[in-house]
């Protein structure tokens, strides 16, 4: 039987024969390592502005600067708001630098912050040079957990969640180097801007600090605490809202707006995202004889575990509002995020082992890198041939490694396949030369921007020639120096109403009057940033109703208002039942055209102040006269439509 050469020690060591070269030497190599992974970011990543959450974010914080917004549906009663000290911040560099400039400074030193935050951690758990292929692993696979492909960390727009986010790693990077008070004090202050997303990283600090044994308890028993608050809620009703189980009708608005909240709705797809961390984690546990290494494994497998176990309480035994709101799913992003940090040194370890290594190596970065498989199959696959490797002999060894060979063969003839350069890029990447859109359509296939920034690393790692690192170093700055403003051109963005291009009709419009734009889209971003005023109902609006009930129930009353003219569109489970997908851009095909009849029905609710369509349907509309996209437009004063009472 053929035996591994490996030694657990040599993985946490990885490097150490560089560090006898010249300081200057070392300098130069990692300076050269990080603007690699600088303009792998760039190929991979694009500030999408204001688009997602991020213009609810946006709004939020302008809500600071122009209090009367807060009459907007979304802050009227309760939101997810009062809940983060980001908006303020944000205000703040609003106020200094612009909506557009600010929110790309923030999302700039946020994703900064996150990827260095991400070296040092990583270099605290392995080496300083598989910390680079962490980090590079970081930027490539997105970072995807939950449902509906909705969430990721590290996003490419921003949120009150960026910043969170980089502060956990930088929590996790001070305590694994030492600064364990400090790490848990910085983690401690993530609650405050972004507490669903901080809360998973100060239980892994907290989980740090005791025993596996203890920390299987407090999981175990944080789960019976869940339960029990909901028995308790369903036979008992208690005098707290947030304690009490959510009534019939708000509980409907936030299934139909918010399936990803329960996982009842949560599809195959979805359960194979994020069982692939839990089974990835296990390989790293097991192939890793390190203590400290095995334990972190634990813990971040226990919040995760922990965080579904409490989801799951909430969607099938009792839907209590604050188990609800509390939304536990979300700590899966940590066992996720634990995961590929470790993943470079797990698959190192398992390539060296001669019996099974190889083959378990490339199912493993497979599953995280390759669409085309099942990620939880791949890991799966990888835990169940590790487990097994004892009982391997010398053909059965030669042969997982021709299996090795012809996966990988495998994989890189789908990467050739689909690597479509001529059929334009994947991402908006404005002013660029078609070779740069090319690259970034290839790079957004993950395995080629992982493999270019694997053969960097090897060579950067065996260069001993001080020049030619130089040179490197100077190429990918004048590189990263290009492409850097292009990523960060932001692909949706707005003048924050101070554009003249709508003054005419922001000097007819009321500061706190409500807004709706009869064109059919999901977002209120036009009626927010380019009038500068509440918006009367939109998808996006209606995504804080997990947090407030009279939220819900008046975006559920403004969709009946509007009936007339579209159907309530933040049901969005029925929708996604109907199978129906509406591109963007593109109207419901359950919107209908504006008339007269359809205009004097929804102005009779007293919350609708003015109404854009493109229709002329009488009651002297102002139109609007500069080219663009509202050119002829029509502005409706319900009021007056009011006046004018109901058709002859």
């Amino acid at each position: 039987m053929l035996k591994a050469k490996f030694a657990p020690a040599q993985i946490l060591a990885l490097g150490e024969r560089r560090t006898n070269q010249p300081l200057i030497n070392r300098v130069v190599n990692a300076t050269a390592l990080s603007l690699m992974l600088v303009v792998v970011w760039t190929l991979t990543h694009h500030d999408l502005g204001l688009t997602r959450d991020a213009h609810l974010y946006a709004f939020q914080a302008l809500a600071k600067l122009h209090p009367a917004l807060h009459s907007d549906v979304y802050l009227k009663y309760a939101s997810q708001d009062r809940f983060t000290v980001f908006s303020p911040l944000y205000a703040a560099f609003i106020s200094a630098f612009g909506l557009n400039l600010a929110g790309a400074l923030l999302l700039g030193l946020c994703a900064a912050s996150f990827l260095v935050a991400a070296w040092f951690f990583a270099r605290s758990l392995t080496s300083g040079d598989l910390s680079w292929l962490s980090v590079a692993l970081l930027i490539v696979t997105v970072g995807s957990y939950g449902s509906y492909d909705v969430f990721h960390f590290s996003e490419d727009y921003l949120t009150a969640r960026s910043l969170a986010e980089a502060l956990v790693m930088i929590a996790l990077a001070c305590h694994f180097n030492g600064h364990r008070v400090l790490g848990l004090v910085i983690a401690a202050g993530a609650m405050a801007v972004h507490p669903l997303m901080a809360f998973p990283g100060l239980l892994l600090l907290l989980c740090s600090w005791t025993s596996i044994r203890w920390n299987f308890i407090v999981a175990v028993g944080g789960v019976f605490a869940a339960l029990a608050l909901s028995v308790v809620a369903l036979t008992r009703p208690l005098p707290v809202q947030a304690l009490a189980i959510m009534d019939p009708a708000w509980l409907e608005v936030v299934r139909e707006r918010s399936q990803f909240l329960f996982l009842q709705f949560w599809k195959v797809h979805d359960w194979d995202l994020n069982a692939r961390s839990f089974l990835c984690l296990a390989v790293t546990a097991w192939a890793i004889d390190e203590p400290r290494i095995r334990r972190l494994c634990i813990a971040a497998a226990l919040v995760g575990a922990a965080g579904l176990a409490v989801t799951l309480i909430s969607s099938f035994i009792g839907p209590v509002a604050l188990l609800l709101q509390g939304q536990a799913w979300r700590w899966v992003w940590i066992t996720s995020m634990v995961c590929v940090v470790l993943l470079p040194a797990t698959a190192v370890r398992l390539w060296r082992d001669e019996l099974c290594g190889p083959l378990c190596a490339v199912l493993l970065i497979s599953a995280w890198t390759f669409s085309p498989i099942s990620g939880t199959g791949a890991a799966g696959l990888t835990l169940l041939l590790w487990s097994l490797r004892t009982r391997i002999t010398g053909p059965i060894a030669i042969l997982l490694r021709w299996a090795a060979v012809a996966l990988v063969v495998i994989v890189a003839g789908w990467v050739l396949a689909n690597t479509k350069v001529y059929a334009g890029p994947t991402f908006d990447f404005r002013d660029a030369p078609l070779w740069l859109q090319r690259a970034r359509n290839i790079f957004g296939l993950k395995l080629p921007a992982l493999f270019i920034a694997g053969i960097f690393w090897i060579g950067i790692r065996r260069c001993r020639t001080l020049w030619v690192s130089a040179l490197w170093c100077a190429a990918l700055a004048a590189l990263a120096v290009y492409m850097l403003p292009l990523a960060f051109t932001q692909a949706i963005s707005f003048a924050a109403s101070k554009s003249p291009e709508f003054a005419d009709w922001r000097q007819r419009i009321p500061l706190t009057a409500n807004v709706y734009v009869d064109d059919g889209g999901d977002s209120p971003v036009f009626v927010w940033f380019n009038l500068g005023r509440p918006n009367y109902l939109s998808v996006d609006q209606s995504a804080g109703v997990v947090f407030s009930r009279a939220t819900a129930l008046e975006i559920k009353r403004r969709a009946e208002n509007l009936r007339p003219l579209m159907a309530a569109d933040w049901r969005l489970l029925a929708r996604n039942r109907r199978h129906v997908a509406t591109k963007p851009g593109k109207k419901p095909e359950s919107v209908k055209p504006l008339t007269r009849e359809i205009l004097i029905a929804i102005c009779k609710d007293p919350e609708l102040g003015f109404v854009i369509a493109r229709q002329n349907v009488g009651f002297e509309p102002a139109r609007h006269t500069q080219a663009g996209k509202y050119l002829n437009w029509n502005l409706y004063d319900c009021a007056q439509v009011r006046s004018a009472g109901p058709p002859a």
